[in-house]
């Protein structure tokens, strides 16, 4: 084999993974295959990025669809058996079949990478915004810890943990403690609470030891309290408060 037939050899490698060469064609590729890494490496790749286009634009086909073929088979007419053109040299036949498929092939790689990209900046900018929040939280928990009005509340939970908040009325905002905090039971959290005149309404969560900043304004609220609800949280409280302590002592 000369250097310009194996050439052409090479550039079947996209048509080869799709499955699209004559039988001639694909018999002289295969024989060439297992002495190639540069074309079983392209082969691959290209059966990778077809499969990557089927499944993005696969779609379920309608019910109806099997019926309707059945009863159009007895009306199609075979096509004739298929015969090269003797004129068409094979080097052109390649390269006419080769450059779509490459340049589809290509298309979907930039594709794909650029999809990436994408995901991996919106990602990027999702943790900025939560390494944000956080922040601000923990600047409004010191804040109101060290306002000149604040005030500590005091108690033992149900469940042994000692607890307590710290609330400031001038800046409307009250952080809980707890400590000696059991693991909540599988498929459950701790939620705490805000009484508004009677109403309880959700005020964050805690996981174990520690302190968190309760979510709503606590201007006009009475008591904190932390009960023990299933994972996600809920919208009143399903169980007994397992402490209930009054914002000012």
């Amino acid at each position: 084999m000369n250097n310009h037939h194996a050439t052409d050899v090479h550039v079947l490698a996209a048509a080869y993974a799709l499955d699209a060469l004559d039988p001639g064609e694909r018999e002289t590729f295969a024989a060439h295959l297992p002495g190639c890494d540069a074309c079983r490496q392209d082969v691959a790749d290209f059966r990778a990025t077809a499969a990557r286009l089927a499944a993005s634009a696969a779609r379920a086909a309608p019910a109806a669809m099997k019926q309707r073929t059945l009863a159009a088979v007895d009306h199609v007419r075979q096509l004739p058996p298929r015969v090269p053109a003797a004129a068409v040299s094979w080097r052109g036949t390649l390269r006419r079949r080769a450059l779509p498929l490459a340049l589809a092939a290509s298309l979907a790689a930039a594709a794909s990478l650029a999809g990436l990209a994408v995901r991996q900046d919106q990602e990027k900018q999702r943790l900025e915004q939560r390494a944000r929040q956080s922040e601000q939280r923990l600047d409004q928990t010191g804040r109101v810890l060290a306002a000149p009005d604040a005030r500590t509340v005091r108690a033992r939970a149900a469940n042994g943990a000692l607890t307590s908040v710290v609330s400031s009325d001038r800046q409307h905002r009250a952080v809980f403690t707890a400590g000696g905090l059991p693991a909540p039971a599988p498929g459950t959290t701790y939620q705490l609470w805000l009484d508004h005149g009677g109403t309880m309404r959700p005020a964050g969560f805690i996981n174990g030891d520690g302190t968190v900043l309760l979510d709503g304004d606590t201007a006009d609220a009475a008591r904190v309290g932390l009960t023990l609800e299933p994972a996600g949280g809920s919208p009143q409280p399903t169980t007994a408060p397992l402490v209930l302590m009054a914002l000012r002592a």
